[in-house]
């Protein structure tokens, strides 16, 4: 009898377990919606997994704002760098294939590649660039504001580009490190990073729906067009196209879709009972393997803390409990994707809007709500919205500090082996800066101090807003440009 009555406390406890966390979910559906209202946000898709089965899936808002077409739990967002994570996992399988291994250098796998200093050509690995150890850092403008025909031309910059850390003993995030990584996989299996994806991971996974182009996403019946705030209003904004940097930012997909990634992860690298992974690498992807910052909580409450990186994946202490999660941004979305693998869920969310944390808004008060520490009560946050960049009025000649030459003499070409060439003109008395597929007005600061300002409306992809110095030689004449990239890089005038 005795054995009877345990046995029913057991199911009973484990009922009450499997019931806790659509429990914890009550009421979900209009805190998710006073949360948007707050941010003014257009649209939004959300989705948890539990335990290897979706137990949550809606979408909230716009798609299309202007036509009033509502969010699905298929509606397709760019999810920026949440990319770096499939990257990553390609990496594990041509491992897993024995096609490369994670402790092998980088030319090993890419001919004549080659860094800018003898330290980091002798021992930086594959894995330093999966976890941002190879001190590459931020080079974004190298590739943004001067893009290369293939990714392959792009790392012939790369004996040109200084680092930005120190190699093996220093974390920077590093989108051209995935780029880097990118061309590994082509490298090796002979097939373009789009065409490999594809095959080794959206169909395995089923993420039917999921692509790698904007051109392919504007083919879907349900996708969301980008939006970002500016002076406290929606505006749809250009959508990003990714180019060379497709490995950390080009996958666009729904958070349905996105269920099956989380699933796999959640199951240390198997779905549907393939092991997609092996599970020591999924292991280690979701591993602290490089330290960002190791200090201990400031205040009790301190929600993160112990942050760490593994491969394409952020870790941290959340409240007591580990949790692997990235962010994502590319202009017009930003997501959030969230693996608690010791309670074994994860979250999704998906958003329309640029220059938010909303999606870690509301990834965090989801968190809060399956782990139980709710206590019912609605979640507190801070709220951080920032405007998109718009053209602006430019000011005239500051004559209180006044060029040291005419505007004529500042013209002219300028270049840098690991950037490109800068052309700069005068137009109607103004300075521009004209890039290979950008051009800037250089608004007057004091003496040969500029900065670039827009003159039209262009993808969110990075600040366009950017310091120029002009330099003078010996004889005062006009003879370098210093932009304000990594720190500063000059441009010689040719």
């Amino acid at each position: 009898m005795k054995k009877v009555f345990y046995l029913l406390i057991l199911i009973f406890a484990n009922l009450n377990f499997a019931q806790l966390p659509k429990e914890n979910l009550k009421g979900l559906d209009s805190e998710i919606e006073k949360i948007m209202t707050d941010y003014k946000a257009v649209g939004l898709s959300v989705a948890i997994v539990k335990n290897d089965k979706v137990i949550y899936s809606k979408g909230f808002g716009y798609r299309n704002l202007e036509n009033k077409l509502p969010v699905t739990p298929q509606t397709i967002f760019g999810i920026g760098s949440n990319t770096k994570a499939f990257t990553a996992a390609l990496i594990g399988i041509l491992e897993k294939d024995d096609k490369l291994k994670l402790n092998e250098k980088p030319s090993k796998y890419i001919p004549h590649l080659e860094f800018s200093t003898d330290k980091m050509n002798n021992i930086i690995t594959v894995e330093d660039l999966l976890d941002h150890r190879s001190g590459l850092g931020s080079l974004d403008g190298s590739y943004i504001l001067f893009p290369a025909e293939n990714r392959l031309q792009l790392l012939n910059k790369l004996p040109y580009l200084k680092q930005n850390a120190e190699p093996k003993d220093s974390w920077r995030y590093s989108n051209f490190g995935y780029i880097v990584l990118g061309a590994i996989i082509e490298q090796v299996s002979q097939k373009s990073w789009d065409d490999i994806i594809k095959e080794k991971l959206l169909n395995p996974l089923k993420m039917d729906n999921s692509n790698t182009s904007i051109n392919e996403m504007l083919k879907q019946k349900d996708f969301s067009y980008p939006y970002g705030m500016y002076n406290g209003n929606p505006e749809k904004i250009q959508f990003q196209i990714p180019n060379n940097d497709k490995p950390g930012a080009a996958i666009n997909s729904s958070a349905n879709d996105m269920t099956n990634w989380l699933k796999m992860w959640l199951n240390y690298g198997k779905f549907d009972g393939i092991d997609i992974l092996t599970k020591d690498f999924a292991r280690n992807a979701m591993s602290a393997r490089a330290l960002i910052n190791g200090n201990p909580p400031v205040e009790p409450e301190q929600k993160n803390y112990l942050f760490g990186y593994g491969y394409g994946w952020n870790t941290k202490i959340f409240k007591g409990h580990f949790k692997v999660d990235h962010g994502g941004s590319v202009s017009g979305f930003s997501s959030n994707v969230v693996l608690f693998p010791a309670e074994n869920f994860g979250i999704v969310v998906l958003s329309n809007q640029q220059n938010s944390d909303l999606p870690y808004t509301i990834a965090n008060m989801i968190s809060i709500r399956m782990l139980g520490l709710d206590e019912s009560k609605p979640y507190k946050y801070e709220k951080e919205v920032y405007d998109v960049y718009k053209p602006v009025a430019i000011k005239s000649i500051n004559q209180q500090f006044k060029p040291t030459h005419t505007l004529d003499d500042y013209c002219g070409e300028y270049s840098n082996k690991g950037y490109g060439t800068i052309k700069i003109t005068q137009e109607d008395g103004n300075l521009f800066a004209i890039f290979p597929t950008f051009k800037f007005v250089l608004e007057h600061q004091k003496y040969d101090s500029f900065v670039s300002r827009l003159i039209n409306e262009v993808p969110q992809q990075m600040n366009p807003e950017f310091d120029f110095k002009f330099n003078l030689g010996y004889n005062g004449e006009v003879k370098e440009l210093v932009m304000d990239l990594q720190g500063g890089i000059i441009f010689e005038k040719e």
